[in-house]
């Protein structure tokens, strides 16, 4: 550390004192560095992130834990489902579409092109599907990037085409008639201010993403500088002030010696009257790690899983992990599956003859175990429907003889 003794202009090293004194009768008025080295800080206005879709798909899908477990949870268990194609209410297993569903394209199975379809639904708001055709028959199917497409209005403001952008390379995909197979199918979820694009979970939830990624940037900088709060370095009055000089050389070796990560724990040795003032934190100041779990919950709940599956800390609604898995299931999973079903049904109905209805086996999904375990056994008590009825509701075909209605069974035991 430099020698920070004052010395007159007369002195050893000749250094010439100036100091900030009020002018007097008598003395020459002189100009001073500050006594203590202090900073002030005030409150500025947040910074928040872009609503485009590469910015919160980096913010929040690439850089938030939340953000991405909640996203992988949803597109995940809509992706396993298992779709089931019927004919006039009836089902039928070896229809092409299921077929089509099933293995979409060559790069990728059923799954894998779901979850990448959910995926950028939940993250942009918007997912869109191209249908490859040759001789009329649909061969494939691929989830076309979000942010690569934009939509052209006609004179009514419908769509007309959708323009699809590559590495300077633009695609026109018109917006066919009904009854005629367009190109590409768009699936968006509801928002209330735009005509034609849909609004991402992560928009709504842009300011509980930005509190916690705050939040985690405010504990790696508080880590990287060894888990000390800030303090300021008090030089006494009494000795004289700093030169520029002594003030510049002190600020360059608090720098280069004493800041980072690297130097976390080494000790500041003080002369030439320096004083180190630590300033601690008000356990209101340590308030940041609840707003963080705060800010994971609001997360949570605009994408709509519950807090419990996530690990969050907090209040829980739920009595146990099961209830809060089926809530999960039938509150978010199964109608994000039901509309992209009757979406697909519309979209496909003019390529394929006969026309297949698309829904998904519900008797798949195991986490409604303990629903259709009640379901079965009101319907397997109900004596008074028949054993084709029976396996009606529980989604079976029915069997041969399975019509004969029994005898109906009255309250008093008779027949």
């Amino acid at each position: 550390m430099p020698d920070l003794t004052p010395r007159t202009a007369t002195g050893p090293g000749g250094a010439f004192r100036r100091f900030a004194r009020r002018a007097m009768p008598g003395r020459t008025e002189t100009k001073s560095v500050l006594t203590t080295l202090m900073k002030l800080t005030g409150f500025a206005d947040p910074e928040w992130t872009a609503r485009s879709y590469p910015a919160l798909a980096r913010a929040g899908f690439q850089r938030n834990p939340v953000v991405y477990r909640s996203v992988r949870m949803i597109a995940e268990a809509a992706a396993a489902m298992v779709w089931q194609a019927e004919v006039d209410g009836e089902p039928v297993a070896d229809h092409p579409v299921l077929a089509l569903l099933n293995a979409p394209n060559d790069c990728q199975s059923g799954a894998e092109f779901f979850e990448a379809v959910f995926g950028y639904l939940l993250v942009s708001g918007n997912a869109y599907i191209r249908a490859g055709t040759f001789d009329g028959t649909v061969r494939d199917l691929m989830a076309l990037r979000p942010d690569r497409l934009s939509i052209v209005a006609g004179p009514d403001g419908w769509p007309v085409a959708y323009e699809y952008a590559v590495d300077g390379a633009t695609t026109t995909y018109p917006v066919e008639p009904p009854g005629v197979l367009s190109p590409v199918l768009h699936l968006k979820l509801f928002h209330p201010t735009d005509d034609h694009y849909g609004m991402s979970p992560l928009q709504a939830a842009q300011v509980a993403l930005d509190i916690h990624n705050a939040s985690g940037a405010w504990s790696k900088a508080l880590l990287d500088n060894a888990a000390r709060p800030s303090g300021a370095l008090v030089y006494a009055a009494e000795r004289g002030n700093l030169t520029e000089e002594q003030f510049a050389r002190l600020k360059e070796e608090l720098e280069a010696n004493f800041q980072g990560a690297d130097n976390a724990g080494r000790p500041l040795l003080l002369e030439g009257g320096l004083d180190w003032k630590a300033m601690s934190y008000s356990p209101r100041d340590l308030d940041f790690v609840d707003s963080k779990n705060a800010a994971s919950r609001e997360i949570a709940l605009a994408f709509g899983v519950p807090p419990m599956l996530l690990g969050i800390p907090g209040d829980n609604t739920y009595a146990n992990y099961k209830e809060a898995s089926r809530a999960f299931y039938r509150q978010t999973v199964l109608p994000l599956v039901r509309k992209t079903a009757s979406a697909l049904t519309d979209w496909l109905a003019p390529a394929f003859d006969p026309p297949a209805t698309i829904s998904v086996d519900l008797n798949q999904v195991e986490a409604l175990t303990p629903e259709r375990d009640a379901v079965w056994n009101r319907v397997m008590n109900a004596e008074v429907l028949t054993a084709n009825e029976k396996r009606k509701a529980v989604g079976y075909p029915p069997m041969e003889g399975g019509d004969d209605r029994p005898n109906p069974v009255r309250p008093n035991g008779n027949e």
